[in-house]
């Protein structure tokens, strides 16, 4: 490998790494939002924010929107052995800090909503990141909300605020991401 090349590799390392570190990290903010931060925190249930008007959510959405995106930088930089064992990671630390009444619906619609995000970016990657991790974010926060609903509390009443307030944390990426995509061809990362 010429010097460009191997810095090329090792600056796809840094940057999977802390990618990494961003979405495990992202695993126990959205447990600690939702028992200690919020507009409203309910008794013995979440902290909730606004979502939009009217609209409100449990605080960690915020967290598991970041997390979607962040799992598929993972894989973009690590590959896609780091980007299933990221996934097998947090489902496991989800199950280790949820609280006790949440730990089947956190740890199942963590692993469901990531392998679904995985099914969809893994085949669109290569035809644009910005609109993959738009795609396949938005099929597994659906995913999540969906499963972590049902499991949690057998209802959907709260499906909206889910939807939007993981929406929001993804859209907010964008930015980042479409900068990432020009600088990675730029430099020869992609």
């Amino acid at each position: 490998m010429t010097e460009p090349a191997t810095s090329l590799a090792s600056q796809r390392r840094v940057e999977g790494v802390a990618f990494l570190a961003g979405y495990i990290a992202c695993i126990p903010a959205a447990n600690w939002l939702i028992q200690h931060a919020g507009t409203v925190c309910v008794p013995q249930g979440p902290c909730l924010v606004p979502v939009a008007p009217g609209l409100m959510a449990p605080s960690g959405v915020l967290m598991v929107g970041l997390a979607l995106v962040l799992r598929d930088l993972v894989q973009r930089r690590l590959g896609i052995g780091f980007g299933l064992a990221a996934i097998a990671a947090g489902a496991a630390l989800s199950a280790l800090l949820a609280p006790p009444a949440l730990v089947l619906a956190s740890t199942v619609a963590f692993l469901l909503s990531e392998l679904a995000d995985f099914a969809v970016y893994t085949p669109l990657q290569r035809r644009g990141l910005v609109r993959a991790v738009l795609l396949s974010s938005l099929v597994g926060l659906v995913a999540d909300s969906i499963v972590f609903l049902w499991l949690a509390f057998g209802s959907l009443d709260f499906l909206a605020g889910q939807i939007v307030g993981k929406a929001w944390m993804v859209l907010a990426t964008v930015p980042a991401i479409d900068w990432l995509r020009r600088r990675d061809a730029r430099l020869g990362l992609a």
